[in-house]
């Protein structure tokens, strides 16, 4: 049996081994999906271990996506771009890294949602792993311009810096700031750090919320319900990262599998399993 998995710390919130069982089940494939609790300082050593073991593939989750990219043989133009991956597979001996994170939350937010980015002003906060994993595909989208918010001004300008051609491909304003300096209001808020993880507080101040904006917070479930609530109490639209977690992973799943499931379906069953 084809065995899969997600890595992370933490990890036993991780709907992803649901998620995967149930493409499988709907496309009539037969694999085993767990999860894998990863130290901290100790990433190599599990990914070595997982794939000796007769992994096929694993999906990489807080905190270790920039390890993953600098880990891999060989890496998609997608991890070249944001420098981390959430996705990692064997062929042929060698260690190949993807990122389908940013295509999970573009679907999400378009399809799903129902949001045009196109044209939008978009306020990306954070610039770890997550966020550099998902401005790429931002940028494809085309909104009129991204800022990028980060609590250390350094580290998101870093991140601009690497985007810069495409942004300028695309014609996108994209900019870099300190979160604490923000004074505008932005068409669509992503919360791309691990704050409402970690039960911190809102990274943002409230006047980045525009009226009937929406407010995406890529973690789900119980984590994402403080940041939902304060967008909510701001007139904003609040959505969680479920959808996006479902769309990421059926982009994975046809990396690995060579199908593309009915990620739609399977969210739908998801939302009414969650409390």
């Amino acid at each position: 049996m084809d065995i899969y998995c997600v890595m992370g710390n933490p990890i036993e919130h991780s709907k992803s081994p649901w998620i995967h069982t149930r493409f499988a089940e709907l496309e009539g494939q037969t694999l085993h999906y767990g999860r894998r609790l990863v130290p901290i300082h100790g990433f190599a050593a599990e990914v070595q271990s997982f794939f000796a073991q007769g992994g096929r593939g694993c999906n990489i989750t807080v905190p270790f996506k920039f390890e993953a990219a600098a880990l891999a043989n060989q890496a998609s133009q997608r991890v070249t771009l944001a420098m981390a991956a959430n996705i990692l597979s064997l062929q042929d001996g060698k260690l190949l890294a993807d990122n389908t994170d940013g295509t999970g939350l573009v679907n999400d937010i378009e399809c799903n949602a129902g949001v045009e980015l196109k044209g939008r002003n978009l306020l990306l906060i954070g610039a770890g792993g997550a966020a550099a994993g998902v401005l790429g595909p931002l940028l494809l989208a085309r909104p009129a311009s991204i800022t990028v918010a980060n609590r250390t001004l350094p580290k998101a300008s870093a991140l601009v810096a690497r985007h810069a051609a495409l942004a300028a491909q695309q014609g996108v304003e994209l900019r870099a700031q300190s979160s604490q300096s923000l004074a505008s209001s932005f068409d669509v808020l992503i919360n791309a750090t691990a704050s409402s993880l970690t039960g911190g507080a809102i990274p943002v101040p409230d006047c980045t919320l525009k009226s009937g904006a929406l407010a995406y917070d890529m973690m789900y479930g119980n984590a994402a319900r403080g940041f939902m609530n304060w967008a909510q109490a701001h007139g904003a639209q609040a959505r969680d990262g479920l959808g996006m977690l479902v769309e990421q992973a059926a982009e994975a799943f046809m990396i690995w599998r060579g199908v593309r499931p009915p990620a739609r379906q399977v969210l739908a069953e998801l939302r009414l399993l969650m409390p």
